[in-house]
């Protein structure tokens, strides 16, 4: 079934929207979720509310890009159980080493004259586009999916060495175009 017309359900309030977005995207937002969590029940109940999000936000909103729209909420709610599950066992997470490894490059003070999330966004998108299609497929892998260095090497069927070598020059790169657009790193 078409994106449009599993929106066009959900505005309806046809329940038959949660089963097609299931059987669409149910996998994608599992591979989402497990890369963040590596649990199967941790990422079966975050698919679960996905969809209970979902729901609840179509009507009034209606995304543009609808696998992009869950992808989101997905990772989203998967990083927030993360958060919750090892709120007091910090320590050598693939998900808090991804994260980590961008917090070099990218500010969390709360200072008001810093950046706003849009401009940030905006900058991304923008870095995102100046990279090769193999240095670009890498860094989303990494830091959206939180893809292991490893998982990215068996994908691409190329040497973990090189996946980390691409990746710390990207973020290198990375800041180097931040700090080109004014925003304090």
């Amino acid at each position: 079934m078409e994106d449009s017309a599993i929106i066009e359900l959900y505005f309806d309030r046809d329940e038959d929207a949660i089963n097609q977005t299931d059987i669409k995207y149910g996998s994608y937002c599992n591979t989402i979720t497990y890369n963040i969590l590596h649990d199967y029940h941790d990422s079966e109940e975050c698919r679960n509310d996905t969809y209970f999000k979902l729901w609840n936000t179509i009507p009034p909103t209606r995304p543009l890009h609808f696998k992009a729209f869950i992808a989101r909420i997905a990772r989203n709610l998967a990083i927030d159980l993360y958060d919750k599950k090892h709120a007091y066992k910090r320590g050598g997470a693939s998900v808090e080493v991804a994260l980590d490894e961008l917090e070099e490059c990218l500010s969390t003070s709360s200072n008001p004259y810093e950046a706003e999330d849009q401009v940030v966004t905006d900058c991304l998108n923008a870095f995102l586009r100046t990279l090769s299609e193999e240095s670009r497929f890498m860094f989303v892998r990494r830091y959206w999916y939180m893809d292991t260095t490893v998982q990215i090497a068996s994908l691409m069927n190329i040497k973990e060495s090189k996946v980390r070598v691409t990746l710390m020059r990207t973020r290198d790169r990375l800041r180097s175009f931040l700090a080109k657009e004014g925003i304090r790193i």
